[in-house]
């Protein structure tokens, strides 16, 4: 089981912050440092110093880190246009040396599209398939070849499709619970299925349509990822559960029942729930980015007994 930190910085963050954090993520041995891509923070914090960009964070963390995989869950299609968010995502990865991950979503909070002017557009669906169409085509495009599109949505006319990721595929993350859609989406593009926030039966309700998906259009079932996004609170003790809990705003019994909270022991008991039902890749929601002492946990309690 790879266990990925994955980090909401909307809630308050500055870059120094989220450095800090993706370098105590590599120096602990997890797998990857992961971000949402948010402009407005949620509930009631205030958010301050205010938001962080995705991409441009991720540029830099490129840079200063060494061995972790870097991405997004998930990058908002309506935030970019496809070919500059292609452009983006290769400039970046060659910047790590081919260590980038793109997750791409839909996108769903308007209210940060209209504090900050992003176009909110009510088919939101369509615009994000012709995004992973245009984004993966660009990338695939040989050089010296052209890239031309035309869709509904979007329309590229003898693009260099430039420049090129240092990988020779970008994986491509694609989540959620939608039943119908997004299991043929994910099935058609994408390497990895991730499931934020679900219950073990919900896990294993979407997987299994993503599997069914993918084999309907002659694809091994096999080839994709299958993984879990949920909030982590790991405590040595009831009390340290407890801390944790209340810094996050949070119920210790409801994380227990949604998340990933409790002693190291049940944690890794949870986790091999999930990695039952075929998830091979865990996303830690790490919401108190100031408690690296959190992390140290996790890694020496809970990642040491997965390995």
């Amino acid at each position: 089981m790879d266990l990925r930190i994955f980090t909401e910085p909307q809630q308050g963050a500055d870059y120094d912050t989220l450095l800090t954090v993706a370098k105590a993520t590599e120096d602990l041995g997890f797998d990857a440092f992961f971000r949402s891509d948010h402009y407005l923070h949620m509930g009631s914090v205030t958010g301050l110093p205010g938001p962080t960009d995705a991409w441009i964070t991720l540029a830099g963390l490129a840079r200063e880190t060494r061995r972790i995989r870097l991405g997004t869950l998930m990058t908002a299609a309506t935030f970019r246009l496809p070919g500059v968010l292609a452009i983006q995502v290769a400039q970046v990865d060659r910047m790590s040396g081919g260590r980038v991950e793109l997750g791409l979503g839909a996108a769903w909070y308007e209210a940060e599209h209209t504090a900050y002017g992003i176009p909110f557009p009510k088919e939101k669906f369509g615009r994000l398939e012709e995004q992973l169409d245009i984004v993966t085509g660009l990338w695939r495009t040989q050089p010296g070849k052209k890239f031309n599109y035309v869709g509904k949505y979007y329309e590229l006319t003898d693009s260099p499709a430039l420049p090129k990721p240092a990988q020779p595929k970008v994986p491509v993350l694609i989540g959620g619970l939608g039943a119908t859609r997004t299991p043929r989406l994910a099935a058609r593009y994408a390497d990895e299925f991730n499931i934020p926030f679900a219950s073990l039966a919900d896990t294993e309700r979407q997987f299994g349509r993503v599997r069914a998906a993918a084999e309907e259009i002659g694809r091994s079932a096999d080839d994709l990822v299958y993984s879990n996004a949920l909030v982590v609170c790991v405590g040595r003790d009831d009390a340290e559960v407890a801390r944790r809990a209340a810094a996050i705003g949070r119920d210790v019994d409801e994380l227990r029942e949604n998340g990933l909270a409790g002693s190291p022991a049940e944690v890794v008991d949870k986790i091999g729930r999930y990695a039952a039902l075929g998830s091979s890749r865990m996303y830690l929601q790490f919401l108190d980015l100031q408690d690296l002492d959190h992390l140290e946990l996790i890694s020496s309690q809970v990642q040491s007994q997965l390995d």
